[in-house]
């Protein structure tokens, strides 16, 4: 069994268990949940009591998927991670909340606080891990090889004429009628090719980072993919890697400089 394929059988296998586990977790959450609500005004009717808790966990599914939608695209969804911790810290606070119930004059043992926080806190925690990978996943395109200049093939050489004595006054020159076409100008693979940006190399790709972190007075994976998106080229997850490692000494040391300048 090679290496990648026990990477991709353990990807599965986690993807399975973050999946079950997030499952469960809603659907405890979800329930007590439910008898919080039959506790607090909704007792006599069970259809509004199992209905109550979607008007705070439907906040949780519709901000995950917007998160789901937003990783796929690589793109940073605020509403969705502000719909997403609305409705996770509200279901923790209410599940938290609902242990002791109003009127309710007895101490409460701690223990039951935390497993009625565990089930929501488990199913934020989860999504969180699943997000990580699918982010992992999509950032990982496979860096093209450098941009090269490939020269035409030369035309083959117009072998001489047979003797200058069979030439008519009224042909062409010589020189004019046995002219060699020129060749095609150079064709460069750097050109993009049905509207898809370019890749760039490793010296273009560190002199956009270095204006970029003079611009911002930092520079992250993120302001990266930018300027070099702004750029009109494309970076992989490796390629920025490796350009974060070599501007990392200069932005430290720029770093020092301006500490100690201060």
């Amino acid at each position: 069994m090679t290496k990648h394929t026990t990477e991709r059988y353990a990807l599965i296998a986690a993807g399975t268990v973050i999946v079950a586990l997030t499952i469960g977790g809603f659907w405890l959450s979800y329930a007590h949940l439910a008898e919080v609500a039959g506790a607090h005004g909704l007792g006599g009717s069970p259809t509004r009591r199992w209905a109550w808790p979607a008007t705070l966990d439907a906040f949780i599914v519709a901000g995950e998927l917007l998160m789901l939608r937003a990783g796929l695209r690589q793109d940073t969804d605020g509403w969705a991670i502000a719909l997403t911790a609305i409705g996770s810290i509200g279901s923790i606070a209410l599940n938290v909340a609902g242990v002791s119930g109003a009127g309710n004059a007895s101490p409460v043992p701690m223990l039951d606080y935390v497993v009625a926080a565990v089930p929501p806190t488990a199913a934020l925690l989860a999504f969180g891990v699943l997000m990580r990978q699918i982010h992992r996943l999509v950032d990982r395109p496979a860096d093209h090889p450098a941009p090269t200049s490939v020269q035409a093939p030369e035309p083959p050489s117009v072998p001489p004429p047979p003797a200058a004595a069979f030439a008519r006054p009224s042909d062409p020159p010589a020189s004019l009628a046995l002219q060699p076409p020129e060749p095609p100008p150079l064709v460069s693979e750097s050109k993009p090719r049905g509207g898809r940006p370019a890749s760039a190399s490793v010296e273009e790709l560190v002199e956009i980072g270095r204006i970029a972190a003079a611009e911002h007075g930092k520079l992250t994976r993120d302001l990266l993919r930018k300027a070099v998106k702004d750029k009109g080229l494309t970076i992989g997850s490796e390629r920025m890697t490796d350009v974060m490692k070599i501007l990392k000494p200069e932005l430290e040391a720029d770093a020092g400089t301006a500490s100690a300048n201060g």
